[in-house]
Formats: C-alpha cells, sequence, structure tokens
C-alpha cells in the first residue's frame, strides 16, 4: 500500500567525499533540522503540513560538490527552503567541507522537480 505525501524534504549528500555512514547521518541529520528551521521561519504553512504529514524525508546521492551547488542554487532560485551544510573538519574532512544540502520541507512535487532524477542513498 503505497501514500501520496503532500509535503517532503530531501537530504542530498555529496559521494565522492568518501565519508563513512555514521558521518552521512550526521551530515543528513544537520541538514534536516537546518532546512526545516528555514521552512518554519519562512513558510510556516508548509512547515506545519510536513509535520502534520508525517514528516516525509529522503535521502539521496550526488557524486560530487558542483551537482551538489547546482541543487542548492536551483532550490534557492525556485524559493524552497534549502540549507547547505559545511562541516566543521573535526573528524573525516577538512573545514569548511559542504557535504550535503537540505531542501524542504515544501510540496512534494517542487521538491521533485528538482530531485527526481536522483538516485536514493
Amino acid at each position: 500500500m503505497s501514500q501520496e505525501f503532500e509535503y517532503k524534504q530531501a537530504l542530498i549528500i555529496r559521494l565522492d567525499l568518501k565519508i563513512g555512514r555514521g558521518k552521512i547521518a550526521v551530515q543528513c541529520s544537520h541538514a534536516a533540522v537546518g532546512a526545516a528551521e528555514e521552512a518554519r521561519t519562512r513558510f510556516p504553512q508548509w512547515w506545519k503540513g510536513w509535520l502534520e504529514d508525517g514528516q516525509r524525508k529522503i535521502a539521496l546521492k550526488v557524486p560530487d560538490l558542483d551537482a551538489l551547488l547546482n541543487l542548492e542554487n536551483n532550490g534557492r532560485r525556485n524559493r524552497l527552503p534549502v540549507y547547505l551544510v559545511r562541516d566543521r573538519g573535526l573528524t573525516q574532512v577538512p573545514p569548511d567541507t559542504v557535504t550535503c544540502v537540505g531542501i524542504g520541507p515544501a510540496p512534494s512535487t517542487l521538491v521533485d522537480n528538482l530531485t527526481g532524477d536522483l538516485a536514493l542513498l
């Protein structure tokens, strides 16, 4: 049985960094919280709908920094909640390494327009 969600959030990680699974989970968590806060302040109706809709999230991957920054720019250009994660560099990557981006929560169709061609993580 499939359920359609009106709102979703996409968490997109770079594969070229070769970071561990735990680090990926933490970076995606930073992106999820940051983008949700962006939605809460700028798009409260989307944020509230997303909370009521079960807080759907999807984890996706891109090959490199250029692809990640392209998604970030497209998200901002389309006026969606976006949060770019820059790591502090305390463990596996140098300081200020861009690792992940969160897009949404926003209407699922808007998120899918930007991320629909990406592979699942």
